[in-house]
């Protein structure tokens, strides 16, 4: 029953404030042409993700063949010559890895891969806290004290150019995979793998760190299979798809765009984590009460993601991978009962802090770059609170813990704003940064703290002062209600993969009746809509504000969701912003 207009039609509230809506072009007809065998609607989806030919879309539709031959990057040669050699003498290795799912992942498929194949191989991923991001030299020097010969970094290293050159210097062969954008030199390395390094011809230079790592499992099965080298070479090789839950895992987690390689990577990294055989994962799952066979990337980045990178936020990332590689239930159960825990954990502490900081920046919200800094935010939740106060106000945002000595910050920005590019206009300022265009991290010393502030502040009004910022929706088609159906649904559901770079389709509908609205949970609004023939179910995510400004008719942008309850399967609307209907 629609609850009472002095409840949530009140018109003297004014409504929340909506986002920006960019509804995409028609599809010209003659390219509408070409997709006669698709309809209207889905040729619409496809034309917006840049498909124009049957032949384009049938490989969208089946990305395997996108799946590059590891051997074309740069510097794979090298690097699978030596470790086939140490892998020979039982010369030790240590595969040296990084405290997110990334990082994680990564350590723990080239790991595998090199025990497989016979290695005397250990990880090593830092502590957070203790020692930071990427190499550092008390690491190496412990590594080099183990006998250790060869250290092979994942996800990280490329900007590691003194740590690399002490490495080398104590006799350690450093051979360094990474994905990061790189610096103006490479580090001294016998061989470095990125495919973003300018020297590197591979076609796709969006790969995650464990996409990195992958390829360098990959070439290294790959050449086993042709001159094996393990001492019983009729036993069964490990088989590379045997890797892709890991690698589907720490690209979604990564924010890397789903298109091309990686988007097949994720695609059956899915399939083999709806069937995984991991313990680790299995009880992982279980604990957050998700069924394997529902994983999907969006369960990936809201679920198991959070999990995983908690360890490395608040304890240690070492409990992560113990959990990704133990082949005991037992001992994996336990092991995702503690992740359950820190999860919790993390999550209380990202709430009261992001209330911190956001009472910090209130006063600032129209300034162009929010900084934040406290010695209260903890090195493992600056990204988070960073991540929330940048998508609340739709600006590049900084939060650092301040230690005694040297300050450690996170940054997460919006895509009008570069924040590795800027970092790197104040490299002078800082002891060692690095990261993406969206989202990086550095250490800069106390005394240089406010001038990096200072210059970061200006960087961003210099290049958004003449730009209204504000977030945008980006939607496919304008349609009626009467479209979302089953057949729509299943076609939608070739398309996925889902997330950052293949965006899940948005649709929006006018004129639309509210015939009821209630907030469930925290702060979400259910609602029955109708468009005057059919009912739908539809959910506002975090968007229980409108409970008091709620008009009658609605336009909307939503996507198109299958939601399982009770074991019944129904559509359901996902509904993104709420615009009042103009008469």
């Amino acid at each position: 029953m629609l609850q009472s207009a002095h409840s949530i039609f009140a018109e003297e509230l004014l409504p929340p404030k909506t986002q920006r809506w960019n509804i995409m072009p028609r599809v010209p007809p003659a390219i509408a042409a070409r997709f006669s065998n698709f309809t209207p609607l889905l040729a619409q989806i496809l034309f917006n993700r840049g498909l124009v030919s049957p032949e384009q879309a049938q490989e969208f539709f089946a990305p395997e063949s996108q799946i590059g031959n590891p051997f074309q990057l740069h510097g794979m040669n090298a690097a699978v010559e030596r470790l086939r050699r140490a892998i020979k003498a039982r010369e030790p290795i240590a595969v040296y890895g990084d405290f997110d799912v990334d990082g994680v992942t990564a350590t723990a498929l080239l790991t595998q891969t090199l025990q497989a194949l016979g290695a005397d191989v250990q990880p090593y991923i830092p502590h957070r806290i203790e020692e930071g991001y990427g190499l550092n030299l008390d690491a190496l020097k412990q590594l080099k004290g183990q006998g250790v010969g060869i250290v092979v970094t994942v996800d990280s290293g490329i900007r590691s150019l003194d740590e690399v050159a002490f490495g080398k210097k104590i006799g350690l062969d450093m051979i360094v995979t990474d994905h990061h954008t790189p610096g103006t030199e490479p580090p001294d390395a016998l061989a470095v793998i990125n495919p973003k390094q300018a020297e590197c011809a591979y076609p796709f230079k969006e790969l995650s760190g464990s996409g990195v790592a992958f390829k360098l499992a990959q070439a290294l099965l790959r050449a086993e299979k042709n001159l094996p080298i393990r001492a019983d070479p009729s036993a069964p090789l490990l088989a590379e798809d045997a890797l892709l839950d890991l690698v589907a895992l720490g690209t979604v987690a990564d924010l890397v765009p789903l298109t091309g390689e990686n988007r097949a990577l994720v695609k059956r990294g899915i399939e083999k984590l709806r069937a995984t055989e991991r313990p680790g994962i299995r009880a992982m799952l279980h604990h957050a009460v998700t069924r394997a066979e529902t994983i999907s990337a969006g369960s990936i980045g809201y679920v198991l993601g959070p999990r995983l990178n908690a360890a490395g936020r608040i304890d240690h990332a070492l409990n992560a991978y113990h959990l990704l590689t133990t082949l005991y239930p037992a001992e994996a159960d336990k092991l995702a009962q503690q992740l359950e825990s820190t999860n919790r954990e993390r999550q209380r502490m990202t709430q009261e802090l992001t209330a911190q900081a956001r009472a910090r920046v209130a006063a600032f919200v129209d300034d162009h770059l929010l900084f934040v800094a406290a010695p209260e935010f903890p090195e493992g939740i600056i990204g988070l609170i960073a991540g929330r106060i940048s998508e609340e106000f739709y600006r590049p945002a900084v939060a650092v813990h301040v230690g005694e000595v040297e300050s450690r910050g996170s940054a997460r920005s919006i895509s009008e704003f570069n924040i590795i590019a800027a970092l790197d206009e104040c490299k002078d300022l800082l002891v060692r940064h690095g990261g993406h265009a969206a989202a990086a991290g550095f250490t800069v010393r106390n005394e240089n703290l406010a001038a990096l502030e200072q210059r970061l502040r200006a960087l961003a009004r210099q290049t958004l002062a003449d730009r209204e910022l504000a977030r945008t929706i980006h939607i496919d088609a304008e349609a009626e209600l009467g479209e979302m159906n089953w057949d729509l649904q299943k076609a939608l559901e070739q398309l996925a993969p889902f997330g950052y770079g293949n965006r899940e389709p948005v649709f929006a509908s006018r004129n639309v009746t509210v015939r009821d609205a209630r907030v469930v949970g925290t702060d979400h609004l259910k609602l029955t809509l109708s468009d005057g023939k059919l009912f739908w179910d539809a959910i506002a995510f975090r968007q229980g504000r409108w409970l008091s400004a709620l008009p009658k008719q609605i336009d909307m942008a939503y996507q198109l969701d299958a939601r399982e309850w009770n074991g019944r399967t129904q559509l359901q609307l996902n509904v993104s912003d709420i615009k009042p209907s103009e008469k």
